[in-house]
């Protein structure tokens, strides 16, 4: 590499599954909205024509995702919607003391949720993972049972014997669960239901009403919407404490002013990325099978986690053997080219991918990890400038990792 590769003017991105490049037709639809006055809240005429907009945002985003509008609960994203299914459904429609059944790989956003229940004395039930990273349905089934007796669902107000807990797509390395399988035998349990969605929406087929769940968590900018709105969705007659307090605007149980432009783009967002699932699908799969194909043909030492379980379309885990994560990842940004060691909300953190871990993996294999995520606006030129630069990246991240 020279000194002027070292500063590459023009950037590869593949980090989509950390942020996607807001969609045009996301940002025609703020732009609109950018100019108008009003609190959504007040009862004046500027206020009613943006809740009306709010509406139809929910509206929209609720036929994306099979939900019905009054489910919608926008939020500021995927992290706080993760936390108020977690924390006010265990709170508030959950027998008291009863346990959270959950997964080993779930996003930091419900793990730490989750331990924070357990630091108050709330017992936690790990299912394992088989080695291609699926929820083993015996473990989820056995967790299940070790919550104890089943609740009859939907006769008055009993509470549910457990909250349970999965992720959709696991976000470091893609693989997609079963989940409505996994909620069938949930509910069957007397549990109430919640998956993490953010790396499934607009990647694999999510109907909301079809799927079993009680709660979806979702966020915008996954799929090319804004940064800092996401929603949670709850089927109806689920209760939800509020994890924080103000004028719970939304359904009560989430407090603050409704951001118009935001909750528009993010309802765009979501309606194209899953008018396109099909097509869009297709091609950017095609992008990754193509990458993973020409990747492991330069390197005997590179592997991808999961290969051989149901995987969403965008996002491919890598090991590199003898390599470290951070000088992998020096290395490339140094080449303009974007990728991550594992999930956003972890960056900067070295230490072995927990993910990597739960399925088996050793230590080394779980410091040496790439993630390559690609999108709507990934192109055969992005495939092409990792796959040539790779090479010396890897050689050299070797020769830091003998130092």
């Amino acid at each position: 590499m020279t000194a002027s590769t070292l500063h590459a003017s023009t950037l590869t991105y593949l980090d989509h599954a950390a942020s996607s490049p807001q969609r045009p037709e996301v940002t025609a639809v703020m732009a609109e909205l950018a100019g108008l006055p009003g609190n959504p809240s007040a009862t004046h005429a500027a206020g009613r024509r943006v809740r009306a907009r709010v509406e139809e945002a929910r509206e929209e985003l609720a036929a994306a995702i099979g939900a019905h509008p009054t489910e919608i609960v926008f939020t500021s994203g995927g992290t706080e919607a993760d936390n108020l299914a977690v924390l006010g459904a265990h709170a508030e429609c959950v027998a008291q003391g009863a346990p959270v059944v959950t997964t080993p790989v779930e996003h930091a956003a419900v793990a730490r949720a989750v331990a924070h229940l357990a630091g108050r004395g709330i017992p936690v039930h790990e299912a394992a993972l088989d080695e291609g990273g699926q929820v083993d349905r015996a473990a989820w089934e056995e967790a299940l049972c070790g919550a104890g007796p089943a609740t009859l669902r939907g006769a008055g107000p009993a509470a549910a014997s457990a909250l349970a807990t999965v992720a959709w797509v696991q976000n470091e390395t893609g693989v997609a669960q079963g989940v409505p399988a996994l909620a069938e035998v949930a509910r069957r349990h007397g549990a109430v239901v919640h998956s993490d969605a953010v790396q499934a929406i607009g990647h694999v087929p999510v109907d909301f009403a079809a799927s079993g769940l009680d709660l979806l968590s979702l966020a915008g900018h996954k799929v090319g919407g804004p940064q800092g709105v996401g929603a949670l969705v709850v089927r109806r007659g689920v209760r939800l404490a509020p994890i924080g307090f103000g004028g719970g605007q939304e359904a009560r149980v989430r407090s603050g002013t409704v951001p118009v432009a935001l909750v528009a783009g993010l309802a765009a967002a979501v309606r194209v990325a899953v008018e396109e699932l099909a097509d869009e699908g297709e091609r950017v799969r095609g992008l990754r099978d193509e990458m993973e194909a020409r990747v492991l043909a330069l390197d005997p030492g590179i592997r991808v986690t999961g290969a051989g379980a149901p995987r969403a379309s965008h996002i491919a885990h890598l090991t590199i053997e003898g390599c470290r994560s951070e000088d992998l990842l020096f290395l490339l940004d140094a080449q303009g080219v974007c990728v991550s060691g594992g999930s956003a909300c972890s960056a900067g953190v070295t230490r072995p991918s927990p993910v990597l871990l739960a399925m088996g993996h050793g230590e080394a294999e779980a410091e040496s990890v790439l993630r390559v995520s690609l999108g709507w606006s990934s192109t055969p030129e992005d495939v092409e400038r990792l796959v040539a630069v790779l090479p010396e990246v890897v050689e050299r991240a070797r020769a830091a990792a003998r130092v």
